[in-house]
């Protein structure tokens, strides 16, 4: 249910199954992971997930959890599959664009939230609903949801299981920004042309940020390299040019 194109330096993921809302079923997860592992094989510089349909996802398939009940197994497997997906995408090293048309809800929050930016456009609408249905939300992604839109707000979203549109969501800090169908395009266009060096660094900046370290040892052998760089010496000479 997963299409990958590498178009240039640029990635596009997308979830396809318009006919259940682009709703995830449980062995959907393995196959995000597949794909994102051959994104990471690539040499693009950025990842753009986005949905068919006019939908971004509906979240995880609530027809496969009737059959965990009687599988002690399959609850800890799901998790963990789902576990690892979201992980691969959280750790490209290239930037994560999430593009939201419609129906944001449940796991495909999760799935958002582990890009590093998201973008809604104007009919996007958000709900975290593990509680209306008798599910809770795993750790990882609550902590996520925290770490953007605060304590207050993710208790709001967790317990009420409460939609919000797009205007709300921006507000709160769950999407950077607001935009028409395709607005997306014109901020994976200005990450695309910078150095993927640069962005991988920057990418790794800011989540050492994020965990509370200002400063890291790994991050300053990265500025000198990059410094030395024939990437840099080359943009450098074209700005001269221009």
């Amino acid at each position: 249910m997963f299409g990958l194109k590498i178009d240039g330096a640029i990635a596009r993921l997308t979830l396809d199954r318009p006919q259940a809302r682009n709703a995830i079923p449980a062995a959907g997860w393995a196959e995000l992971a597949h794909r994102i592992g051959e994104a990471a094989g690539s040499d693009v510089r950025i990842l753009v997930l986005s949905g068919e349909g006019g939908t971004f996802c509906a979240g995880a398939d609530l027809g496969d959890f009737a059959a965990m009940r009687d599988d002690e197994a399959a609850p800890t497997a799901f998790r963990r599959a789902m576990r690892t997906a979201l992980d691969a995408l959280r750790d490209l090293q290239v930037p994560t664009v999430a593009a939201i048309d419609g129906a944001c809800f449940g796991a495909g929050v999760a799935l958002a939230m582990a890009c590093d930016l998201r973008i809604a456009a104007p009919d996007a609408r958000f709900a975290i609903t593990p509680a209306k249905i008798g599910l809770s939300y795993p750790q990882e992604d609550v902590h996520r949801l925290v770490a953007l839109v605060g304590p207050g707000q993710a208790a709001r979203l967790l317990f009420t299981a409460e939609t919000i549109d797009a205007g709300e969501a921006n507000a709160i800090g769950l999407v950077e920004r607001v935009a028409p169908p395709g607005g997306a395009e014109a901020i994976v266009a200005a990450i695309s042309a910078n150095a993927k060096e640069s962005l991988a660094a920057l990418k790794r900046g800011i989540r050492l940020a994020g965990e509370g370290r200002a400063s890291d040892a790994e991050q300053d052998r990265r500025f000198d390299a990059i410094i030395a760089s024939d990437e840099l010496a080359r943009r450098l000479e074209a700005l001269r040019r221009k």
